[in-house]
């Protein structure tokens, strides 16, 4: 039985004396002892090491005290499974040198075997479900097919990810071939990450907003919900869409058990764009952990307020940013536990 529990009675909709708390992309960035792992290991060579990964993981529970860990990875780890190359340049960000674009590099595409190419995730699980010892719940997470799909036809990060879009406008068969490919990948791999012992899993939808309404239920939505129908009976899904307010009502009917809401709809908005009877999960601004603490801490109070303490997990509204203050971080998390 895991010893704090908090987050996984708020994905079962159950009454809890506080909301619990995790900030996406805690498991790094703004920790010195992550950067001093950043120092002497590359970005996939700490992703495909077990150990590290389980380091990395478990740092924020010690350090920050938050009331789930999640799994320190990438979504691009699944494109380097499907034979597209992707590389981590630093101070740039991903680069894959041969996007896909055409009908030959499309073919090239692979659903793998996820068990042969992403081993190292499952050992990595198992090792921090280990080290964790049922302390708190650990979130598995990958990334939306629409959100994977970006990157391999892109190229490399983007404001406005054109030619993706370009690539679904003029070659919509093709397209829809890809992201099938993803989406069967992910769900395989995610399945693999159920057996290997996490609690709950996150897709994260982090390009869905680049989409207008209509393009966002062809081209992402119908994929992450072939994901979330795969797994809901199998383990608590969150979808998480940033800018993707939009489609929170279709979200809500999804069978997911919570929806993650990004900082620019107001909790009240998502309540009621949701229906009110899902839980919710967001969704402070990440740039306002720049905030002096005792701002923090009054803004999450209030936040808190708003979305209502049930049916409710604190987040940030995307992932921390590298130069947040560890004290203002921990001032986020001191916030919920000091909530009355």
């Amino acid at each position: 039985m895991i010893k704090n529990d908090l987050f996984l009675k708020a994905l079962r909709g159950e009454t809890v004396e506080r909301p619990p708390v995790w900030m996406m992309r805690q498991a790094g960035r703004y920790l010195p002892d992550f950067m001093k792992l950043k120092a002497k290991y590359d970005f996939f060579t700490r992703c495909r090491t077990p150990e590290l990964a389980t380091e990395i993981t478990v740092m924020p529970i010690h350090q920050v005290g938050t009331d789930a860990a999640i799994l320190f990875s990438d979504i691009l780890v699944v494109p380097q499974a499907m034979n597209i190359e992707v590389q981590m340049k630093p101070d740039f960000g991903p680069w894959l040198p041969n996007p896909i674009r055409d009908r030959k590099s499309l073919d090239q595409v692979i659903v793998p075997d996820v068990y042969e190419e992403l081993g190292y995730v499952y050992e990595a699980i198992k090792m921090t479900k280990k080290e964790l010892n049922d302390e708190v719940p650990l979130i598995g997470f990958a990334g939306s097919p629409w959100t994977i799909f970006c990157y391999c036809v892109q190229g490399q990060g983007s404001k406005n990810f054109d030619k993706a879009k370009e690539f679904c406008f003029t070659e919509p068969q093709m397209a829809h071939e890809l992201l099938q490919k993803i989406t069967d990948t992910t769900i395989a791999y995610l399945k693999g990450k159920v057996e290997a012992g996490v609690d709950a899993v996150q897709v994260f939808d982090s390009w869905g907003g680049m989409l207008s309404p209509v393009d966002y239920q062809e081209f992402s939505w119908p994929y992450i919900q072939q994901i979330i129908e795969a797994l809901k009976d199998m383990i608590p899904v969150i979808a998480f869409g940033k800018g993707c307010w939009f489609a929170l009502d279709v979200m809500a009917k999804s069978g997911a058990s919570a929806l993650g809401v990004d900082w620019t709809c107001s909790g009240r908005n998502a309540r009621y764009l949701s229906g009110g009877n899902i839980t919710l999960q967001g969704n402070f601004d990440p740039s306002r952990l720049f905030s002096p603490p005792k701002d923090i801490k009054r803004m999450v109070h209030q936040m808190i307020d708003e979305f209502g303490k049930d049916r409710y997990i604190v987040n940030l509204g995307h992932g921390i940013l590298p130069n947040i203050p560890v004290e203002n971080a921990k001032a986020f998390v001191d916030a919920v536990k000091e909530y009355k």
